[in-house]
Order: structure tokens, then C-alpha cells, then sequence
């Protein structure tokens, strides 16, 4: 059979459009959604379950997490340097705890401007630019810690807080709900003194025994984050002092302190749930989906009376393992 010029020209261009059509499906049967989930810090036991939680997400959404964060909450060039990465790296959507909510503006502004929607999560940010903000209600759960130190000091009595860092917007909300529901309900209960354990267990056990030593009449110790209550645990603990401890945030060496008496009781969050909700939200954002512009989840106060508790234990102990793999794996 004869074609004509005409003939030829128009199969080869049909053949070269389907070529190009095929290349297209293949590209995007190739490409899978990539959410980066950048933590304050990733060796508390906080962050690890915040990371679970991110995996759950991203196996139930079938998107590919990356993790990565700095050694400590102190490092916050180290991790505007990661989220800089993954804005390079053009990942389809970013989650991110800020560990200064004034310093991560610029680099939340240049993911938004790269059109890489920003969930944040865990601390707020002095940006509108992001499209969820998922945290602990922190300012409901300072109140929790005033009323807890209220109640087992009768209230009335003279106290110290270790603070956590300057410029961290969740535990600056403890320390203000903290402080504020105390002065509104036991204005018998003084502060002393406020100081900050710079998120580091050592920092804090040395504010501690410092203020003990200051303050020999002092009757309780209220604690904004993990290190600053591990440090003042220990701290009482050497001294076999009967200052009473409420603290926040759990991990298995705070819950052993507070079943040995050390710590009265801890505020604790819900990271695992933070980090599944975090992607969740993240996903939808890539999907253009409408998005609530914050989702507070609700602090609990833990003590000896309902440590055990099913649903208590059901948040304390999520299954890392499951979600992470065993050390060493």
C-alpha cells in the first residue's frame, strides 16, 4: 500500500504524540507524594513518637515520609538548614516544628513561595503563610500544671518554675497558662523565681539545685517541657528533697520517677497523634483539599491515681517498634 507525504507526516506525528503521552503516564505512575516532617529535635522520646505517627500517616496515605532534624531543640540554624534543603529538594509539602516562632518566618515565607504547602506543627509562628497549624492546646495544659501544684500544696506555698527556652511558642503558652491560672485561683501560691533549663536535662538539674539552695523554704517546682522535668526529678531526688514536682511531657524515666514519688504528675501531650495528624493535613494540602487553619488537641495530667489507666497507657506507650523498627534494625 502507497501513502502519501501527507500520509506519512501525520502517522509519525500520531506515533511521536503517543510516545510523548506514554512517557507522561509513566512519569507520573513513577512519581509518589513526598511529605518531610522536620522536628525541634530528634532524640527525646517525644519526637520518636511524633515520628511514628508521621509513618502511620504515611503508610495510610501511601506517601513517602522523610524525617529529619537537629540533635537538640537549642540548634535552630540546623534546622532552618533542613527545611532550606527540602525547599531545594522541591518535596511536595513540608511539616514542621518551629523552635523559634520569629526566625522560622523567612524560611516558612520561601516554601510558600515555592508554592511547597507548610503544615505546622507542635509551636506557632509568626507567619500566616501556612496552610494548618496541629499542636497541644499548651496554654489549657499550663493550666492543668496550676492546678494540679494548687491542689497538693493546698493552695498556698512558695514555688520556682524551670522554663524551657526563649522564643519557643509551646512552652512559652505552658509557662503563660501556667502562670496566669495560678495567680487567678491560688493567689496565695508565690513564684520565687523563673528560669530557663535551655531544653537540656543537665542545664536543668543545675537551675534546680540552684534554686533549692536559694529558696530553702520552697514548696513545689513547675516544669514546661521533658529535659527541665527529668533534670529537677533528678535533682530532688539526690537531695532527697519532699519539694513536690509537676512537670510536662512523659518518657519512660519521668514515669518511673513519678511511680517512685519523685514527680507528683506530668502534663502530657498526644505526639504520636500530632505527627499522624500533621500529614494527614499535609496530604490534603498537596490534594487541595480544604484544610482547617488549626487543630488543637487536648493535654491530660497524669499521676499515680490513673497512670494505669487503659486509655492512659494506650497514649503514654504507643508501638514504636511497629512504626520505626527495633533498635539496631
Amino acid at each position: 500500500m502507497r501513502f502519501s507525504r501527507g500520509q506519512h507526516v501525520s502517522n509519525g506525528a500520531t506515533a511521536a504524540a503517543l510516545c510523548v503521552l506514554l512517557v507522561c503516564a509513566a512519569c507520573n505512575r513513577a512519581h509518589k507524594t513526598t511529605i518531610a516532617v522536620i522536628p525541634k529535635a530528634s532524640a527525646d522520646i517525644f519526637w520518636q513518637s511524633v515520628h511514628a505517627g508521621a509513618v502511620k500517616s504515611g503508610w495510610d496515605n501511601k506517601v513517602d515520609i522523610v524525617w529529619d532534624g537537629p540533635p537538640n531543640e537549642t540548634d535552630i540554624a540546623g534546622e532552618m538548614q533542613i527545611m532550606e534543603t527540602m525547599i531545594n529538594r522541591q518535596v511536595d509539602a513540608i511539616a514542621v516544628a518551629p523552635s523559634d516562632r520569629s526566625a522560622f518566618k523567612i524560611v516558612v515565607d520561601r516554601a510558600a513561595a515555592a508554592r511547597i504547602p507548610v503544615v505546622i506543627y507542635d509551636s506557632g509562628i509568626d507567619s500566616e503563610r501556612y496552610v494548618t497549624f496541629v499542636a497541644t492546646d499548651n496554654y489549657a495544659g499550663g493550666e492543668l500544671g496550676a492546678d494540679r501544684v494548687g491542689k497538693i500544696l493546698g493552695g498556698k506555698g512558695k514555688i520556682v518554675m524551670i522554663k524551657t527556652t526563649p522564643g519557643g511558642a509551646s512552652t512559652t503558652a505552658r509557662e503563660d497558662g501556667f502562670r496566669h491560672e495560678l495567680h487567678a485561683k491560688f493567689p496565695a501560691i508565690q513564684i520565687l523565681d523563673e528560669r530557663f533549663g535551655m531544653a537540656s536535662i543537665a542545664q536543668s538539674l543545675t537551675v534546680t539545685e540552684n534554686m533549692l539552695t536559694a529558696h530553702a523554704d520552697l514548696n513545689g517546682i513547675f516544669c514546661s517541657n521533658e529535659s527541665g522535668t527529668e533534670g529537677a526529678a533528678q535533682a530532688l531526688k539526690e537531695r532527697g528533697s519532699k519539694v513536690k514536682l509537676v512537670g510536662f511531657d512523659s518518657s519512660p524515666v519521668l514515669l518511673d520517677e513519678l511511680q517512685a514519688g519523685w514527680i507528683d504528675s506530668v502534663v502530657i501531650q498526644d505526639p504520636f497523634k500530632m505527627g499522624e495528624t500533621a500529614v494527614d493535613e499535609a496530604v490534603k494540602a498537596v490534594h487541595q483539599e480544604k484544610t482547617p487553619k488549626q487543630i488543637f488537641l487536648p493535654p491530660r495530667l497524669v499521676n499515680a491515681e490513673n497512670l494505669n489507666n487503659s486509655d492512659v497507657h494506650a497514649q503514654l506507650y504507643p508501638d514504636l517498634a511497629k512504626y520505626l523498627g527495633s533498635p539496631g534494625s
